[in-house]
């Protein structure tokens, strides 16, 4: 013992009481930096904390980058609510119609005009039958060709088969196009196909799809911006 209390071999190795890392009360020292936290936690200097693609302390996997979060994943290429062909909405097709009409209807203008001779026989019976099967043909033969008339060409559209098949079957654009059909006869069949094209602008306008009632009729056919 000497003076002033102090005991040199209370602290060896010229120790003082309280000194870094150690605790004057004999305790453990506290974790700090790049120590095991308690409980087995990583400290701030430890593992990394989990992220994307890495599981959280709970166990559960978190989602990587480019998935749904409701565990789904998004097609390649695709990110939700983008992609995918679009339809054409009731006024471009429209547009369209009135071209196909115009370029069907001028040659057969001009044939049962200028070609026909004039009476009953024509009037009442030739010439509604030749406009028919020259609109049905047109739309029927270049459908099943070419997967578009020439006026839905101008305007950038397709039709598509059921399914999103490129090309439509003979039966598949026949059954979407008799609704002109009615045509045919003199004066009340084109008061029919009008109030029939009026019901079909209607249910494309309603429709989420924009297909319409002849489209659903021929088993699913959708016109789509090319």
């Amino acid at each position: 013992m000497t003076s002033g209390g102090y005991d040199p071999n209370q602290y060896p190795q010229g120790g003082q009481p309280g000194g870094y890392g150690q605790d004057p009360y004999g305790q453990q020292p506290q974790p700090g930096y790049g120590q095991q936290q308690p409980y087995g936690q990583p400290g701030l200097g430890g593992a990394p904390q989990p992220g994307y693609g890495q599981a959280d302390p709970y166990g559960q996997q978190q989602p990587a980058y480019g998935q749904d979060p409701y565990g789904g994943a998004y097609p390649q290429g695709q990110q939700q609510g983008f992609g995918g062909p679009q339809p054409a909405d009731l006024w471009i097709r429209f547009g369209a119609r009135v071209i196909d009409g115009l370029i069907v209807g001028i040659p057969v203008g001009i044939v049962t005009s200028f070609l026909l001779p004039s009476n009953l026989l024509v009037s009442f019976i030739l010439t509604p039958l030749i406009t028919t099967l020259a609109i049905v043909g047109y739309n029927v033969g270049l459908e099943v060709s070419q997967g578009a008339t020439l006026g839905k060409k101008i305007l950038g559209l397709r039709v598509v088969a059921p399914g999103g098949a490129p090309a439509l079957t003979p039966e598949q654009s026949l059954k979407r196009n008799l609704w002109l059909a009615p045509q045919i006869i003199y004066c009340l069949g084109s008061l029919a196909t009008v109030g029939l094209g009026i019901y079909i602008a209607v249910t494309i306008n309603n429709d989420p799809n924009k297909q319409g009632w002849h489209d659903k009729f021929a088993g699913g056919t959708q016109v789509i911006k090319e």
